[in-house]
């Protein structure tokens, strides 16, 4: 099988490594650096504990999460995969689950499906990290999850190319996709924009953001609702931070050499796309001030570095994998939850395309539903 794939992010990396694995012959082409463009603006959270609307999405994610563990353990000296565990509190995350507060124990909801997360209390939470000012601690609905982590991506994902090219000789194209060549209803290759043109047996688009930009045609297209996200970096300091948290202020943890990553869902909404990514960047700003709240032990720290992205979100908030069904031979996968499904994923289309097996875990979140009349 000769195969494209569009993007080299988290997801088409991991398609990549794993269809190049199984005996395809793949030509991954990435318009700029891999994993330099939305896999690089990510609170990256390996998790499904956020993912509680839909049990088979809390399936798909947890498979993600196993997948990433797995992959890890196939390469020696893996360092892109950090788990330290995760603490959230306030709400518990019902909001951010998709859930009205009083209506839904997120605890109760983990324990039965099976997922590792516990209550802590103050005492606990000084335990684990020391320079949180505990007056913005609230203990109602406060957990702790243990195995949680994030994902480095650019290094994941320059990982896999690595891989791929040296033990199965993938190819590394880099160009920008602009549409997709088809013949008798079927893509047979890309254009791109500088006018070539490369052909394959089947086309995988893991651009993202971009995929529609990708497809070239209206009738290719997905309905997407994408929304900007800002992330800052401190400079580094002498911060005890080590666990990923979770918190009404903002969402921080550690990003090597003493520095933090920055973000908030709130702030995020007021963002606009064309925000300079610069430290003095309003937003950028305001995240400081909250983490300095949340540890007041960083006074003195500022921004060193800030980076913007348009998120890829299907209209309806959940992951779009599978055939296009107006056009053969042509896969797509675009989902908020990159980050944590970029191993499974790549697992997952490996299975279909190479070797002819439908992924149960993919089931409900085929392309088709965009298209019913």
């Amino acid at each position: 099988m000769k195969a494209i794939v569009i993007g080299g992010g988290v997801i088409g990396s991991s398609i990549a490594y794993r269809m190049s694995e199984a005996g395809a012959d793949v030509t991954l082409v990435e318009s700029g650096r891999v994993g330099s463009g939305t896999s690089s603006t990510s609170y990256a959270w390996v998790n499904a504990c956020e993912k509680l609307t839909s049990r088979a999405y809390f399936e798909l994610n947890l498979a993600g999460v196993k997948s990433h563990r797995k992959i890890a353990d196939e390469f020696k000296g893996a360092n892109w995969l950090h788990r330290p565990g995760v603490v959230q509190w306030q709400d518990a995350g019902a909001e951010a689950a998709g859930f009205d507060e009083g209506d839904f124990d997120k605890l109760e909801r983990l324990t039965e499906w099976g997922y590792p997360a516990e209550r802590i209390d103050r005492q606990t939470l000084a335990e684990l990290e020391p320079d949180v000012d505990l007056d913005t601690f609230h203990e109602d609905g406060a957990l702790y999850y243990p195995e949680d982590g994030w994902l480095d991506g650019p290094v994941y994902a320059g990982a896999m190319v690595l891989a791929a090219r040296q033990r199965f000789g993938l190819k590394l194209f880099q160009g920008k996709v602009v549409g997709l060549l088809t013949r008798n209803g079927a893509a047979v290759g890309v254009q791109l924009a500088n006018g070539e043109t490369l052909e394959a047996d089947f086309v995988i688009n893991s651009s993202g953001r971009w995929a529609n930009e990708a497809a070239g045609k209206a009738e290719y297209e997905l309905p997407l609702a994408p929304t900007v996200g800002l992330i800052a970096y401190t400079a580094s300091c002498d911060t005890s931070l080590r666990h990923g948290l979770r918190t009404p202020l903002v969402n921080c943890r550690p990003d090597g050499a003493g520095r933090i990553l920055l973000r908030a869902n709130d702030i995020d909404k007021k963002v606009p796309a064309d925000a300079n990514p610069v430290p003095s960047n309003v937003a950028a700003q305001q995240l400081l001030a909250r983490v300095k709240q949340l540890m007041p032990a960083l006074e003195g720290v500022q921004v060193e570095a800030v980076r913007t992205a348009i998120r890829p979100i299907p209209k309806d908030g959940y992951s779009a994998i599978g055939p296009h069904p107006a056009l053969s031979n042509y896969y797509v996968t675009v989902t908020h939850s990159g980050v944590t499904l970029a191993a499974f994923i790549g697992e997952g289309v490996t299975a279909e395309l190479v070797h002819g097996r439908d992924v149960t875990e993919f089931a409900e979140f085929r392309l088709t539903r965009f298209f019913k009349d």
